[in-house]
């Protein structure tokens, strides 16, 4: 299983998934969504569970390097109906 480390920066959150190698990312999310997709949690908790969304989908390689939360519908349309199971 993934390791996935998320950490707060001035442009973002940094987040870092390990698994062999190490894939670095750059998530934004505003308030807006966090309330829409969060349920309640906080930003790094979404963030570290929409991840482990995506990696149940694709590669830690495909996982774009830069990118708002919101995105994720986009490319996933059931990613709204399944991230509140692994908050």
């Amino acid at each position: 299983m993934a390791e996935i480390t998320v950490a707060p920066g001035e442009d973002g959150y940094h987040v870092s998934v390990t698994e062999g190698t190490t894939t670095t990312h750059l998530v934004t999310v505003d308030a807006a969504d966090l309330e829409r997709f969060g349920r309640g949690a906080t930003a790094p908790e979404l963030i570290e569970a929409s991840f482990r969304f995506l990696l149940s989908k694709e590669p830690k390689e495909s996982i774009m390097t830069r990118f708002d939360i919101s995105l994720i519908p986009t490319y996933f349309p059931d990613y709204e109906s399944s991230i509140g199971d692994l908050l």
